[in-house]
């Protein structure tokens, strides 16, 4: 089945055919780092972290490309503020982001540049867009005259001609339109500053991606991400200069990742709700706040609040639970299968369409299940088909744990792991949960029904609601 992206810039789904083919380019807006990143960051680096993974299981070579931006207003107004350089300043925040990736067990993007390592690249570019007569000095400051470039706003859908009869924007009077946007901002005192042939000062926010997705990937490249915070004006005001420089279709494919909401209401520091990666993993377990960022469709908005925790969290012990299960009989653990099973095709089917991890971890779960029936109804031993379909779907759990980035540890370290972190009281034993099934199960076989519905109201007290299905009991949570 053929890969469908949904195009930001067309508003719909596409077949992707990437410009060469085998081979796939992707750009993603990296952090700014003048602060600790949080729950939002951890969501756009892990929905492209995923997608680049799963291109590669396609087969496709990737090229992904994902900057710092370390030098920018905020990392000044920082710097500032805490009596340090806006070099040390970004070190800092640098070092922080891969210790919150390593924690996260997220893989290193093929090519990391840092804006500051690009400033001959970007000097280039601007002098490009000058000549063009697209863009404008004015006391050392260059502007983009964003008249020049007629399809602007062909991404975000915004006109300009609407902009500026509702826009709220501080006005400089030198400028030739108020949208007009800085491409190098002259020196002040005490900023850092580089040599140009406009005079000391340093780039503007939005000329260094396009700066540096050329240098790396070329004039036209398949991919560009980041959140959808960025669709105006930073990813708009990339196509205005990289397309008006080089008069080429700039990204084929735009992939924008929702907001993460904190208990239904936006994410802010003025709220309160701020939540950084390293203080989620002070109470959440790295590979349950995967499973849970991932359970949505990466376009939509999702909700964080401790119950979704902790319900990931119980569905993560589930699998976990199965594998060591696995484990334990050993004329399971003794063989291997490589070959995908159907599990593994029906995530693929999944991820064709716009990466829709949601679906594919509800596939995940049916994997699990499936397991989990044929070793209850093989209580006289397994039968060789048995054996072969179990462990095509242990086959097909681990591949598609491979491609979510979770599924890493084995089931002994993760259990301990959990409960040396003193992660253990926020989920709940799901073998627990299964055994007492068990017996509920038998006492109603042996009629004894005061012993059924005492187990039934145990497993009320523990929040867990008993379905009884044809094809047998399952469980979950109480919402």
């Amino acid at each position: 089945m053929t890969i469908r992206i949904y195009n930001t810039l067309n508003k719909k789904k596409e077949i992707f055919e990437p410009v060469k083919q085998g081979r796939v380019s992707m750009y993603v807006c990296g952090p700014t780092v003048y602060d600790s990143c949080h729950i939002g960051h951890a969501r756009s680096i892990l929905t492209f972290d995923v997608i680049a993974k799963y291109l590669k299981a396609k087969g496709f070579k990737v090229t992904y490309v994902r900057n710092f931006t370390d030098i920018d207003d905020k990392i000044i107004n920082r710097a500032n503020q805490t009596g340090i350089t806006c070099k040390a300043l970004a070190e800092k925040y640098i070092n922080e982001f891969y210790e919150d990736m390593d924690a996260l067990n997220i893989e290193m993007p093929t090519i990391e540049p840092r804006a500051t390592e690009h400033i001959p690249q970007i000097i280039k570019l601007i002098e490009i867009l000058i000549d063009k007569d697209m863009a404008y000095q004015i006391d050392g400051d260059i502007f983009f005259a964003i008249e020049s470039f007629k399809d602007y706003g062909k991404l975000s859908g915004r006109k300009l001609e609407d902009m500026k009869a509702g826009a709220r924007v501080t006005v400089d009077e030198r400028k030739n339109n108020p949208f007009d946007f800085a491409l190098w901002k002259s020196a002040k005192p005490g900023e850092p500053a580089w040599d140009s042939p406009w005079g000391k000062g340093r780039p503007g926010w939005h000329i260094e991606c396009s700066a540096m997705s050329a240098e790396y990937l070329g004039e036209t490249f398949d991919i560009h991400g980041g959140g959808k915070d960025l669709v105006f004006p930073h990813h708009e005001n990339e196509i205005a200069q990289s397309e008006g420089a080089f008069g080429k279709p700039f990204a084929r494919f735009w992939i924008h990742n929702g907001f993460v909401n904190i208990n239904q209401e936006k994410m802010s520091k003025s709220l309160g709700n701020f939540l950084t990666i390293k203080d989620i993993l002070k109470s959440c377990y790295p590979e349950t706040v995967k499973l849970f960022l991932l359970s949505s469709h990466y376009r939509s908005p999702i909700d964080f609040t401790d119950k979704a925790m902790d319900e990931v969290s119980i569905g993560l012990d589930k699998i976990y639970a199965l594998l060591k299960r696995i484990e334990e009989k050993k004329e399971l653990s003794e063989i291997n299968i490589v070959e995908p099973g159907n599990y593994y095709k029906h995530f693929c089917e999944a991820m064709d369409d716009d990466f829709n991890t949601a679906l594919g971890i509800g596939v995940l779960f049916d994997a699990v299940r499936n397991i989990n029936r044929l070793l209850d109804e093989s209580k006289e031993g397994l039968s060789k088909e048995v054996i072969k379909d179990i462990i095509s779907c242990k086959s097909d759990i681990l591949k598609i744990g491979g491609i979510l980035g979770i599924l890493y540890k084995s089931p002994e370290v993760y259990f301990e792991e959990k409960k040396s972190r003193g992660l253990g009281k926020k989920s709940i034993d799901p073998a627990v949960i299964e055994d007492m099934i068990k017996e509920r199960e038998k006492a109603r076989k042996a009629k004894d029904w005061g012993k059924a519905d005492n187990i039934r109201d145990q497993l009320e007290v523990m929040n867990i609601i008993i379905e009884d299905r044809p094809e047998g009991t399952g469980w979950k949570i109480k919402k």
